[in-house]
């Protein structure tokens, strides 16, 4: 009787453990399920931050869910026509998205237009665009990549040139693309519609260049293609036809156009309101500074690759009421950073503390070799011409006479001041050199 007690005492011991088992696996998969949630709620938001718009939110999350789950990584498309391969901070927006997804471990992929900048890509134009020769084609192409892996991780980044496919296509898979689509719907582009009513001609083969771009994303099955605002006839041509060819169709996500440091219009050499990405460290750091206070968020948010927990706490800190110069510190500490590292960030703001700060002369300005013939500063005009920090020998006259020149802290009145080597001069606002003979 006691040993039939025992092992009635011990079954009901163990009958709540085994009733438990189900519970802990449902616990378990609903944790599962709250992580998988929770990063893909971060993705996403690192995605959007700062952009203009995103369409297929939903089937991105979906395609996002899938890659943590699967671990395969997003395609990630963004084509570029080799035809200005100068880049400036405006620039490097989408490039800085990019990096941020690829952070993430999705693929990138850089669709250099070898073959659509043969077309000329008619976004935004009054007429047609002169098509590129080929050696233009190249040589931007050479450059771009060159300009992009100074953002983008090159062992993590794929380059293809859409000759690889477009070139191959016969006339029968050409007309079959262009059955795709009506030319009501191509004239439902703004700068196609403006030509067509004011009488503007369009060529025939302008039509091809959207359909180019969207045969892109059915060669690379990209999941997402990401673009200014000004691509978005272009970027949903492709949603469509991958739709058409039984893809996915990709999501798209549009980034805005980033203002100069002028804070009113698009960053643009010619406007003189640029940042370039090429540009020494202090030259970076004290252009930064000019953002006007406004324009301090977007500028972390597109020009940065600040995640949104951080960028928040930004916000809060000037919503409190900081002085907008401490987060602004930051952000041109930052952007130095990313293109310098970060030692030469840290010594462009002790640079820019000391020059616009404490008004003292800094220890690193750069030497200037002069003749000193005479003695006076009238030596120096030819070299500091020759070394660009005067556009001339006029220009300088004009500085002098505005009180735009300064020896060792003080005013300089006229072309006889006296200079000797170990001089300070500052010339302009943030220019500094210190004369050394030679």
């Amino acid at each position: 009787m006691k040993v039939e007690n025992a092992e009635l005492v011990k079954s009901e011991m163990e009958e709540p453990e085994r009733a438990a088992e189900p519970e802990r696996a449902v616990t378990e998969e609903q944790e599962d399920t709250q992580a998988l949630t929770q990063q893909v709620r971060h993705q996403m938001r690192v995605i959007k931050q700062g952009a203009a718009d995103l369409i297929g939110e939903e089937e991105l999350e979906q395609k996002i869910a899938g890659s943590i789950r699967t671990g395969r990584p997003l395609n990630i498309k963004f084509g570029m026509d080799p035809s200005a391969p100068d880049i400036h901070l405006g620039h490097a927006v989408a490039l800085r998205k990019l990096k941020q997804m690829q952070d993430l471990g999705h693929h990138i992929i850089i669709v250099i237009g070898d073959f659509t900048g043969r077309i000329g890509d008619p976004t935004g134009r009054s007429k047609g665009r002169k098509a590129m020769t080929d050696s233009e084609v190249l040589l931007n192409a050479r450059t771009y990549q060159e300009q992009i892996f100074h953002i983008l991780d090159k062992e993590r980044t794929q380059v293809r040139f859409n000759g690889e496919w477009l070139g191959k296509l016969h006339l029968g898979e050409i007309l079959q693309l262009a059955s795709t689509i009506t030319v009501a719907r191509m004239l439902e582009r703004d700068d196609f519609q403006r030509r067509f009513h004011t009488g503007i001609p369009i060529g025939l083969h302008e039509f091809f260049y959207p359909l180019m771009q969207a045969y892109d994303s059915v060669e690379l099955e990209a999941d997402l293609e990401l673009g200014g605002s000004d691509q978005t006839f272009n970027i949903l041509m492709g949603r469509s036809l991958q739709k058409e060819r039984g893809q996915e169709p990709q999501a798209a996500l549009f980034m805005p156009l980033l203002e100069g440091i002028d804070g009113k219009e698009k960053m643009s050499k010619s406007l003189h309101n640029y940042i370039g990405i090429y540009e020494d460290a202090r030259t970076m750091f004290t252009k930064v500074m000019q953002v006007p206070d406004h324009l301090i968020v977007k500028y972390f948010e597109l020009a940065t690759d600040i995640l949104p927990e951080d960028l928040d706490e930004i916000k809060e800190r000037m919503a409190d009421g900081c002085n907008p110069r401490d987060c602004k510190l930051l952000l041109a500490k930052e952007i130095t950073r990313l293109y310098h590292g970060a030692e030469e960030a840290e010594a462009a703001e002790h640079f820019f503390v000391d020059a616009f700060t404490k008004k003292e002369v800094p220890e690193q300005a750069e030497a200037l070799c002069v003749v000193l013939e005479r003695g006076t500063l009238f030596d120096c005009v030819r070299p500091l011409v020759n070394a660009g920090l005067v556009g001339s020998g006029g220009e300088f006259r004009r500085l002098i006479a505005q009180g735009g020149v300064q020896k060792n802290g003080v005013r300089v009145e006229a072309l006889e001041e006296t200079v000797q080597s170990g001089d300070i001069l500052r010339v302009g606002r943030r220019k500094f050199v210190r004369v050394e003979t030679c």
